[in-house]
């Protein structure tokens, strides 16, 4: 029995806003049918996105819809609301949220009150101030980035293959992915491994005809996978033609030239930024202590450090690292840790409100796995390395069993399993994109989208 009634208000719907809901209702089933505790999750999109499959749907292997997971479907007990927190006073437990309804309405915002608050906005690309770079970058971080890239590449496939200009096609073929963490090596190794399979189906393009370049400011790639790893995706990388740029930045992207620190100049349709992330911009506007780095000061309990009523978990909390060796390290912000660490947070929650003792999270780091195209992949786990298709075969069997719900495990294993009776799907669906081009036009009413008014030069 909680001790009194909760209104408990979770903040995001990605991996620890889902999770922690999920572990609530479950908690809480007998006090949420007599209505003691009320669970409300607000998050900008109905859908909690799988990141580590996105590369995959950019390669077309799994179907976008099978990458998310329908929130109101999985917390069928939680009240979901589509839209997103601008501010948060903690002190009379308020929070500003906009909704599609609020701007119909002609209202700012809505206060929403709450007893409990979790905080799991999670994180935004950590965009530089690079000329050009919000003009005509693509982010990787959404399931429409990852679709939208795949339909870019092919896209420009056929705009290199119907040219006879020698430096459109040059412009066309040449990708460059900044950033040689997960997000950057993966998404190239699946998009340049889906690129030269569809080249086939090119009467005069050659997988030759294409540059990859990745640029990365460090002097390696990879570095969760540790060194030697890292060395070893370096040598793959470079085996398949693609150039690995280490200790270079991109300097510029303006006019469609990705210019380099190093001096060099590669005139692109496509710079893919995956260099980063950086806490929610949400978290700067509420009135609880963060980090230097703009993160959440947490404890190990994942209560807000100085505060009562208020959790926080995931990319945008700063965890103590109770199993390091090194007093003040935090854990990383990653899958393995947010998903273990809603858990703890959800069962914290319902010992809060029980008057219970609270748990302490403590998980050491497992190793880390990463795909790099059909059968190629690198790992490291429980310090042990593997390297090409077993790499590879445990990244997916890692995934499938990480990923939520039986539906969406039997769905994508499902399509991976046709996928290796079949050929590979070729096909781009960038209209998409603009579905009511054709309609505008047929209606006499503003032409259809013109290329030149896409950053990525989509048609």
């Amino acid at each position: 029995m909680v001790k009194e009634r909760a209104r408990i208000l979770v903040v995001g719907g990605g991996y620890v806003g889902m999770y922690t809901a999920l572990r609530l209702q479950r908690k809480l089933k007998a006090e949420l049918r007599r209505g003691e505790v009320e669970i409300t999750v607000v998050t900008p999109d109905p859908y909690m996105t799988y990141q580590p499959f996105l590369p995959e749907a950019a390669a077309g292997s799994i179907s976008p819809r099978h990458v998310v997971v329908p929130l109101r479907r999985v917390l069928d007990h939680c009240h979901v609301v589509i839209g997103e927190v601008t501010s948060i006073d903690h002190a009379v437990r308020t929070a500003a949220v906009t909704t599609l309804a609020t701007a119909e309405e002609g209202r700012a915002a809505e206060l929403l009150g709450y007893d409990e608050l979790v905080l799991a906005p999670g994180s935004v690309s950590r965009a530089l101030p690079i000329p050009g770079l919000a003009e005509y970058g693509i982010g990787f971080k959404t399931v429409e980035e990852a679709i939208g890239l795949r339909n870019h590449v092919i896209e420009q496939m056929d705009i290199a293959s119907s040219t006879r200009d020698p430096a459109i096609r040059d412009a066309a073929l040449t990708f460059v992915f900044v950033g040689g963490g997960y997000a950057g090596v993966e998404a190239l190794g699946e998009l340049e491994d889906m690129a030269r399979y569809t080249a086939r189906y090119y009467h005069n393009l050659r997988p030759e005809d294409m540059k990859w370049i990745l640029v990365e400011a460090t002097d390696r790639i990879l570095p969760e996978v540790g060194p030697e790893m890292g060395r070893y995706t370096l040598t793959q990388l470079r085996r398949r033609n693609i150039q690995v740029l280490l200790d270079t930045r991109l300097e510029s992207c303006a006019d469609r030239v990705a210019v380099l620190s190093d001096g060099q100049r590669f005139p692109t349709r496509t710079v893919v930024w995956t260099a980063g992330v950086k806490p929610h911009p949400l978290l700067a506007a509420t009135d609880l202590p963060r980090t230097e780095r703009g993160r959440l000061r947490c404890t190990a309990q994942l209560t807000i450090a100085g505060t009562e009523h208020a959790w926080a978990a995931g990319d945008a909390a700063a965890v103590p690292d109770v199993t390091a060796a090194e007093p003040g390290t935090e854990t990383a912000p990653n899958a393995q840790h947010a998903l273990r660490q809603a858990r703890v947070l959800g069962d914290n929650i319902v010992h809060s409100l029980r008057g219970e003792p609270l748990e302490t999270y403590a998980h050491r780091y497992v190793g880390s796995v990463a795909s790099l195209g059909l059968h190629k992949g690198v790992a490291q786990v429980y310090g042990r390395k593997l390297k090409g298709y077993p790499a590879w075969f445990m990244h997916r069997v890692y995934h499938l069993s990480r990923v939520p719900t039986v539906n969406r495990k039997a769905r994508v294993l499902a399509e991976w399993s046709l996928a290796g009776l079949f050929k590979r799907e070729i096909v781009s669906l960038g209209s998409l994109e603009h579905p009511r081009a054709e309609f505008e036009l047929a209606a006499g009413g503003k032409p259809p989208h013109s290329p030149s008014d896409d950053p990525k030069g989509s048609s």
